[in-house]
């Protein structure tokens, strides 16, 4: 079951450090733009995922075309596509060993969901942790 409590949300929040963006982008009138500048300015390594965009840098941070492709280990996935777009990404965030998946404000994907607590991920639907984070009082990382 998908962590809903604000406990539950705040203790995963509290405890990442590393987060993987996919569906990062280097355009700023897009949501995901803004949401891994709030989290890099909180504390947290964010690392862009796109495969459009692979090689090339947002906000500081060298963009990878997939999770296999980040070179270290990832506390929190974070995910920023459609909801039927999100099984494959979950896939690869249990073969990278990720703690957690997130997906974004209207993502919602039940067989996702089940499959990654399956695998031991803890699982956040439909909320954006920039949201999360003053709602629920989670301090600065670091």
């Amino acid at each position: 079951m998908p962590l809903t409590s604000a406990d539950d949300i705040r203790d995963l929040l509290t405890a990442t450090r590393t987060i993987a963006m996919v569906g990062a982008s280097d355009r700023p009138d897009r949501p995901s733009h803004g949401v891994m500048a709030y989290l890099q300015g909180r504390g947290y390594r964010v690392i862009p995922v796109n495969p459009t965009l692979a090689g090339s840098t947002i906000h500081g941070e060298t963009v990878y075309a997939s999770l296999p492709e980040v070179p270290q280990s990832v506390d929190m996935v974070e995910i920023f596509r459609r909801s039927d777009a999100v099984g494959p990404v979950v896939d690869e965030a249990i073969a990278i060993g990720a703690k957690a998946e997130w997906m974004e404000l209207r993502g919602i994907n039940e067989e996702a969901a089940a499959k990654a607590e399956a695998a031991g991920l803890k699982v956040v639907m439909d909320d954006c942790p920039a949201r999360a984070i003053p709602r629920l009082g989670v301090p600065k990382v670091g």
